[in-house]
């Protein structure tokens, strides 16, 4: 029986793709067994049970650049866990057996990969950026394979060269699955009015957080007749937002033509969808082409090489997107792309289907392809 063990965590960006490739490996070999490594206090925790495989802890945190005293706190912390993160790693690889292990991104995906490497068993990591992580970076002469989302991917070391395979993004088969009138009716929508999802991601964004709060406010105080699901994100600091916004005068609770939640099921909201207005992370994205769905675009400027930036333009570039970098944003920038896009839904259908064009249909048969020679089966 095959046995897989995956790495990758902290966010969706890196837990979302380790569940979609868990996924077309099981497509092949039905009776494999999964087992995901990831850290106990982080998103991973919670979404790996959730979708049915088991769990194991590695506590691991990553190092912080910005030298300040809590930075300076944090990064003793993590090399305390640095110390131990080999003794876990054997331990969960020892405990599982697997046959292949396979890193998505994350500081967890480091030392479950290299420790697999080192005990002589095969490996592949996936990046999903087009300017390749720190981990993957590191790891990348230690595995037998490295799949990237898109060939622009340029600052490896050229002796890895070989190891590559271009595969895309895997989207977890739920992103296929709705119409955009079922989920609009799952959701309790109409199907005739235009509906909005925004995001700033697993763990949320203060400046979309923010601006999206504006948003709402202008569609009540000029009863504007759309339908908004947002995630407002898990981290503590966003824990009472929709108290926040009731106390700011903008109905939430009593609301049915809002969606307020700390977590949504992303692919369900995606699809009731006409546009969306998200952060530009590699999966992210991937799943809009994969929907077909047009979105605003603000960038996070606190990624290495500004790497969601140049994610974003591929969108805008193909006509499925517009990037507005926070920098450029002001109270009405969103308020003002969203009042132009929901007047002319024409506009929002090109977006839509420019999305759809870029799309990759093919990734999963080119992941598999990728690491079936790794696999000890016919």
């Amino acid at each position: 029986m095959l046995r897989v063990l995956l790495a990758g965590g902290g966010t969706a960006g890196h837990i979302n793709p380790a569940l979609a490739i868990a996924e077309i490996i099981k497509s092949h070999h039905p009776d494999a067994e999964f087992c995901f490594a990831g850290n106990p206090k982080k998103l991973e925790a919670k979404l790996i049970p959730q979708n049915g495989y088991r769990f194991e802890p590695i506590m691991v945190e990553g190092f912080q650049r910005k030298i300040n005293a809590e930075n300076i706190k944090r990064n003793f912390k993590a090399l305390y866990y640095l110390c131990s993160t080999g003794k876990q790693a054997k331990r969960i690889i020892k405990d599982f057996k697997p046959d292949l292990v396979i890193g998505t991104g994350g500081y967890v995906s480091g030392p479950i990969v290299r420790k697999a490497a080192q005990m002589g068993i095969k490996t592949a990591i996936h990046e999903a950026n087009a300017f390749a992580g720190v981990t993957t970076k590191l790891l990348s002469k230690k595995v037998d394979r490295i799949m990237l989302t898109v060939k622009e991917t340029k600052n490896l070391d050229p002796s890895v060269m070989s190891k590559v395979v271009v595969t895309g993004l895997p989207v977890r088969k739920a992103f296929e699955k709705k119409s955009r009138v079922d989920a609009k009716t799952e959701l309790g929508f109409s199907e005739n009015e235009i509906c909005i999802m925004s995001s700033g991601g697993s763990l949320g964004s203060q400046v979309l957080n923010e601006n999206i709060a504006r948003l709402l406010k202008w569609y009540q105080d000029n009863n504007i007749k759309v339908n908004h699901v947002h995630s407002y994100g898990t981290y503590e600091e966003y824990s009472d937002y929709v108290e926040k916004l009731e106390e700011q005068g903008i109905n939430v609770k009593n609301n049915p033509r809002l969606i307020i939640k700390e977590y949504i099921n992303m692919p369900l909201c995606m699809a009731a969808a006409d546009l969306v207005i998200t952060r530009c992370g590699a999966s992210t994205l991937a799943e809009l082409e994969a929907v077909g769905r047009g979105a605003i675009l603000i960038p996070s400027p606190m990624v290495a090489e500004n790497h969601q930036y140049h994610n974003g333009m591929v969108l805008q570039n193909a006509g499925a997107g517009f990037v507005f970098e926070e920098k450029d944003l002001d109270e009405n920038t969103i308020i003002n792309k969203v009042s132009e896009l929901i007047s002319d839904p024409e506009k929002l259908e090109v977006l839509s289907r420019n999305s759809a064009e870029l799309n990759i249909s093919d990734t999963d048969d080119r992941i598999y392809n990728a690491i079936k020679p790794l696999l000890k089966v016919d």
